[in-house]
């Protein structure tokens, strides 16, 4: 039996206004949501981190990495340059004989002598606030190191970014220091007796790297591999470790490494065919003088 009257009208109108404000807490809830998933955080060094979403915290910018706020690093406000939708698709982990493969994984660090990964949480795992390395700076130390030991500047800064994010005082639960995340026993067996200092930690940890890639016949995924997790596990495995963090470790370093040498790939095939175009028109003074005799021609008598 339907009812009508004022009973079932006030009833309704009960239930309409229930349902106004359960849409409009639902609201306050979305709208309260630091910044939006799946972004770029672009930093003034060129490189980028990728984040879920993020919270601005006085002069520094926390970067969450995962949706559950379990892993973030805290950046310098300072040094986001802008953000940018990430438009790669999350693809899955690649196996060892296709860890060439691009991979969209969280921000970690990694560690010289251990398979164990850590958040990156830049503020929790050490006394003092992050230090980064100014870009200019930093560049003229990575050149200098990557000159002494034949590597590709790329291919250092790769490497920095995945460990440290930049923080050169940065420090890992396992122990590791500084930008290229050196353990103690690494360290010493390295000669860097301060692996907060970046001209040391760079340089030792540039030669760590080139003694993995001669270690393994230039062999970049083992060497990168036996960088995190430890040669003895690549050994172990003969490749790439079961680990799911050492394989996202090396697939990260070898996409953003592929991307940048595709970039400049780009860029310098752009200034060739600039100089070629360039190279083909004739002076301006010519051009000119053409022009002239021409004029002189049209106007002389028969």
């Amino acid at each position: 039996m339907i009812r009508s009257g004022p009973f079932a009208t006030e009833r309704a109108a009960r239930i309409a206004a229930k349902a106004v404000a359960f849409l409009c807490a639902v609201a306050v809830t979305l709208l309260a949501r630091p910044a939006t998933a799946a972004e770029l955080a672009i930093l003034r060094n060129g490189f980028s981190i990728r984040h879920e979403h993020r919270l601005v915290m006085g002069t520094n910018t926390r970067l969450f990495l995962a949706a559950d706020d379990s892993s973030f690093t805290d950046v310098p406000t300072e040094e986001i340059t802008g953000y940018e939708k990430d438009l790669t698709l999350p693809v899955p982990l690649p196996a060892p004989a296709d860890a060439h493969a691009s991979i969209s994984v969280p921000f970690r660090s990694a560690k010289a002598e251990s398979a164990n990964s850590w958040p990156a949480k830049s503020g929790s795992a050490k006394s003092g606030s992050a230090k980064f390395v100014p870009a200019p700076a930093l560049n003229q130390v990575v050149n200098s190191a990557s000159a002494a030991y034949h590597l590709d500047p790329d291919l250092v800064n790769s490497v920095i970014h995945a460990e440290s994010g930049f923080n050169s005082h940065a420090v890992s639960p396992k122990g590791a220091r500084g930008l290229m995340q050196l353990m103690p026993g690494t360290a010493n067996q390295l000669g860097v007796n301060d692996a907060f200092d970046p001209q040391a930690n760079v340089t030792g940890g540039s030669r760590y790297l080139r003694e993995l890639l001669e270690r393994y016949n230039f062999d970049l995924v083992k060497a990168l591999a036996a960088y995190n997790a430890g040669p003895q596990r690549v050994e172990q495995y003969r490749g790439v470790p079961p680990f799911r963090e050492t394989r996202a470790y090396v697939a990260r370093i070898v996409h953003e490494y592929n991307t940048k040498k595709i970039a400049q790939e780009k860029i310098a095939r752009k200034e060739e065919a600039k100089q070629k175009q360039a190279s083909t028109k004739p002076p301006a003074r010519a051009r000119a003088s053409k022009a002239a005799a021409t004029a002189v021609t049209a106007e002389s008598p028969h």
